[in-house]
């Protein structure tokens, strides 16, 4: 499985039903600024403490931050953990805003 998943590839599972968590691990300012329906808020500084308690490694995890780069680091860190079907979505939020769902603001 690669590490990155497209923003339109997300958007295509979730019309589909497919079940997997949308992880966001912006910080919570931006998480109320522009957010994907369903998404669970984890920052990044806190998915070390809260990963195993909260996340299922057999689960598959897309992971979504601003522009991409938190979301990889974290995406690189889960599947270190075990977390094997863990994926970041390239250009994050900001991506999803700007070719996917235009209602979600840009910042």
């Amino acid at each position: 499985m690669d590490y990155e998943i497209t923003p339109e590839e997300v958007k295509g599972k979730l019309d589909d039903g497919e079940p997997f968590t949308l992880l966001d691990v912006r910080e919570p300012w931006e998480f109320e600024t522009a957010r994907i329906a369903g998404a669970k808020l984890i920052p990044m500084g806190d998915v070390p403490s809260r990963a195993h308690q909260e996340l299922d490694p057999e689960d598959r995890v897309v992971v979504v931050c601003h522009h991409g780069v938190r979301s990889m680091n974290v995406t690189v860190w889960l599947r270190q953990q075990g977390f094997e079907k863990t994926q970041s979505m390239r250009g994050g939020i900001d991506a999803w805003s700007r070719r996917v769902d235009s209602k979600v603001p840009m910042y």
